[in-house]
């Protein structure tokens, strides 16, 4: 059996992964022609017939599905070299490019990035606040280098640290609804009152309909802060995190509606990053702090308060 080329097993892979070879040639940025020769090449070379060719779609014989699940751990070490290759190659970065979410509570989040890079004065902290989806823009569309916000874990694409749990609550001022205050209100009984919701600043918002009540009208604000503003003057009612309120319910300025019917929510606080791309040393520092420090951020949100 004559060797077979990297190359050839990457055409193949791309083959498999996106059902055809046009398909495979675009996401390679090869020809037809090209790809088509490589994987006919490795078959030959391995005297295997690894793709099916008579139906619509090409799709792998046993034989094809079997090297392909072998061949997988062969490409992940490769990505894995070139990632590291790519990390030697970038020295120190001059800048990171950090994104905090409307969900991060601000004095304890900045306390965790402040200090690593008033240690690392050659590399600027570029510092953004983006609310609901945009985070998530901002990282896929490869302008943050790292985000603090919720994440969905089963993306492939990213890793994470876990932070903390946002305990998010709905809330009222005295007096804003026209019947007792208990736990077992339901969403129906709000539909002619004013919720306040926070704008997603993503440029291609993905759907969320986290708490939203149908049919209800809405005040929308771009930040918790001005959010907590407008439900203690008594202009709307919405979900807010625990943090933020802690002194305006004990103090009774603020009521939980929370109960069976509107059981509020717990969000997992990360920080998160991509793991199918480059990472120079500040930033893989910067990861080796925040994993680090995520107990002591976890201990000053539990005593910190609002503060």
């Amino acid at each position: 059996m004559s060797r077979f080329t990297l190359q050839d097993l990457q055409c193949f892979d791309a083959v498999v992964r996106e059902g055809g070879f046009q398909a495979a040639a675009t996401v390679l940025h090869r020809t037809h022609p090209a790809v088509f020769a490589a994987v006919a090449r490795l078959e030959r070379q391995l005297g295997l017939a690894l793709l099916d060719r008579s139906g619509y779609r090409v799709s792998p014989t046993e034989a094809g599905r079997a090297f392909y699940r072998h061949a997988q751990s062969l490409l992940r070490e490769l990505h894995a070299l070139q990632l590291h290759a790519e990390q030697l190659a970038m020295g120190e970065e001059s800048e990171l490019r950090v994104v905090i979410g409307d969900l991060c509570p601000p004095p304890q989040t900045l306390r965790l990035l402040g200090p690593f890079f008033a240690a690392n004065p050659a590399t600027r902290l570029d510092l953004h606040v983006e609310a609901v989806t945009g985070p998530w823009e901002r990282l896929f569309d490869g302008e943050a280098d790292l985000i603090v916000h919720r994440v969905d874990k089963s993306d492939t694409r990213i890793e994470w640290l876990d932070l903390c749990k946002i305990e998010l609550i709905p809330v009222v001022a005295p007096g804003f609804l026209p019947f007792p205050v208990s736990r077992a209100i339901r969403p129906e009984q709000l539909r002619a009152l004013t919720q306040c919701v926070i704008r997603d600043s993503a440029r291609r918002p993905v759907a969320q309909e986290h708490f939203v009540v149908a049919g209800a009208p809405q005040c929308t604000v771009p930040d918790p802060m001005m959010k907590k503003e407008i439900i203690l003057q008594g202009m709307a009612w919405g979900h807010l995190p625990r943090f933020l309120i802690e002194q305006e319910l004990a103090e009774g300025r603020l009521l939980s509606i929370a109960g069976r019917y509107l059981p509020g929510r717990v969000e997992e606080l990360v920080a998160a990053r991509r793991r199918d791309r480059p990472h120079g040393p500040v930033a893989n520092r910067l990861w080796e702090h925040l994993g680090k420090a995520a107990p002591r951020f976890r201990a000053a949100l539990r005593h910190g308060g609002n503060r």
